[in-house]
């Protein structure tokens, strides 16, 4: 007789989340966070860049933003849902226009 074993694969450090799906290892979405992408009006530089990640990255709950001028777009990880008026009013803050969810 001989018993067959399952090997558990790690999921730490690997490219392709439990599902199977790929994802960019640059960003630093956390597993289980609720990921949000919005479209930002005005931004033309790192330093656009920098403004609006600063500024929506305190908001409570947010865990990671990253920003890209070329494409106005801002993804947003955070634990639970955001308040749209909240991003809304860190953008503001930061001197640039919230369109909405991309």
């Amino acid at each position: 007789m001989t018993a067959e074993t399952e090997t558990p694969q790690a999921t730490t450090g690997s490219c392709c989340s439990p599902t199977g799906s790929c994802h960019d290892s640059a960003t630093d979405i956390q597993v289980g966070a609720v990921t949000t992408v919005y479209e930002v009006k005005g931004m033309t530089c790192g330093h656009c860049e920098g403004a609006v990640s600063e500024e929506i990255s305190g908001i409570a709950g947010v865990t990671s933003v990253q920003a890209a001028a070329s494409t106005g777009l801002v993804t947003v990880a955070s634990q639970a849902p955001l308040d749209e008026d909240a991003v809304r009013a860190a953008v503001d803050e930061a001197g640039y226009e919230l369109v909405g969810r991309a």
